[in-house]
């Protein structure tokens, strides 16, 4: 999303207005900070993820009431995508009453909250980001990678350009290259591929982009002389465009070229056009205006002159994202007072059960509005993320295609990595997996 400073400054006046008046939680509201970067290289893509995440709550409380009765009140706090930023939002923000849960919105933060989390009994919801490593509840009894991690996007990719080539032992003497933001988000990725480059014999080729990814021209030339059979691109607001850009540029075809979900949505190929035709990506969810949940915000927030962003801009990608993360929130919330009494604010701890207690069947999904956005999700003690699933969906110049089949990771390849890896940080942090007891 292309934003002149006047748009971008509508923006921010718009996003203001929806939580002037309800900043401060009262003893029958919750509380849910909404970190959010508006400004800076990663606006075009934070922009709409943050809307929608606004949006979802705005229809809970104009279309339900809130939660059994319970009005959600929310703050957002401006992180520019810098680690040190989010944490200061995290502390100012941590100490309102009745606070559920923060989405940290960037794996940095993430990596830096890990830590605070425990100590201050807040779960940390990071939806396709985070840590891979989290998805053992029973390690991170406070952080929620609900629908999939950097770990199983590639090990899908990897899965998606083995059955395009004929099959995965067709990879072997293949070269891939991976072209990646010079961050923990960018990092995360590189054991799973390291691990099927062994598997199944392709030479894995990795080449880091400096942040933001405004210039790449010595990258795309290593690449230009390498000359891989596939690229994945593991990019984050400007530096997706730009890469598409230098693909076109150097003549490398972007139908051999692979997104990351983070790099396949509207910001990352609306200016590059024609030119990012062929270009395919993870697709986490759903999308369009049609959906039902899409046609709830228009009809209950939108209507009603009181959208965060612009009109068009519902049910796109990220916006339907951040719609899905705050759904996520809420319905731990509501599954968290069926136990501990309806019609009550929950607690940190009270929402990291419900987090740990979802059962999104189709049937609730439906009813939700969100069965053509998501996969049915279940969580547990030891399972907090739910679900693996993803498609994979096509750039045609004008427009995404989405394919039809889904790919699930595959636990063979994940789940000796998770072990390994949860028990090297466990021992780094001196901690233990939590007893059984603690689930009740």
């Amino acid at each position: 999303m292309k934003f002149t400073r006047l748009a971008l400054a509508a923006t921010l006046v718009a996003a203001g207005a929806g939580f002037a008046g309800s900043a401060s939680a009262q003893a029958n509201e919750q509380f849910i900070p909404l970190l959010s970067y508006r400004t800076g290289a990663y606006a075009p893509n934070g922009i709409p993820w943050a809307n929608g995440k606004q949006d979802y709550l705005k229809l809970i409380n104009e279309r339900d009431g809130g939660i059994n009765g319970v009005k959600i009140t929310y703050e957002e706090c401006e992180t520019g995508y810098a680690t040190d930023r989010g944490v200061e939002c995290y502390e100012r923000l941590k100490s309102k009453p009745n606070v559920a849960a923060f989405d940290p919105q960037a794996t940095g933060i993430t990596f830096a909250l890990t830590e605070k989390a425990p100590v201050d009994k807040i779960p940390l919801i990071t939806l396709g980001y985070g840590l891979s490593i989290a998805k053992d509840g029973n390690a991170f009894q406070w952080n929620f990678p609900f629908m999939g991690s950097y770990w199983t996007g590639a090990d899908i990719l990897i899965q998606h350009i083995g059955k395009k080539a004929g099959g995965l032992d067709k990879l072997k003497g293949k070269k891939i290259a991976l072209i990646y933001h010079d961050s923990p988000f960018g990092k995360e990725p590189i054991p799973v591929l390291q691990q099927r480059a062994k598997m199944h014999g392709f030479e894995l080729q990795l080449l880091p982009v400096t942040a933001p990814g405004v210039e790449q021209k010595a990258t795309w030339l290593q690449l230009r002389q390498s000359r891989p059979d596939y690229a994945l691109l593991w990019g984050w607001g400007v530096m997706n465009s730009t890469a598409l850009k230098e693909a076109q540029a150097t003549g490398f075809p972007r139908d051999k070229l692979y997104g990351v979900w983070w790099a396949g949505a509207e910001p990352d190929v609306r200016d590059v056009g024609e030119g990012a035709k062929g270009y395919q990506t993870l697709a986490l969810n759903g999308y369009g205006q049609s959906t039902k949940v899409a046609q709830d915000v228009l009809k209950h927030v939108h209507d009603k002159k009181a959208g965060t962003g612009p009109r068009d801009e519902v049910g796109s990608v990220l916006y339907t994202r951040g719609m899905i993360i705050s759904m996520l929130t809420v319905e731990a919330i509501r599954t968290a007072q069926e136990k501990f009494g309806k019609g009550k604010p929950m607690t940190g701890e009270q929402v990291r059960w419900g987090y740990e207690n979802l059962n999104l069947t189709e049937a609730r999904l439906k009813e939700l509005g969100f069965d053509q956005v998501m996969r049915p999700l279940k969580t547990s003690c030891a399972d907090h993320m739910g679900s693996t699933s993803a498609r994979i969906h096509t750039w045609d110049g004008k427009k995404w295609n989405m394919g039809t089949d889904w790919y699930q990771s595959d636990d063979k390849v994940i789940e000796p990595l998770i072990k390994e890896q949860g028990d090297k940080y466990l021992a780094e942090k001196k901690h233990t997996r939590r007893v059984a007891a603690d689930c009740k």
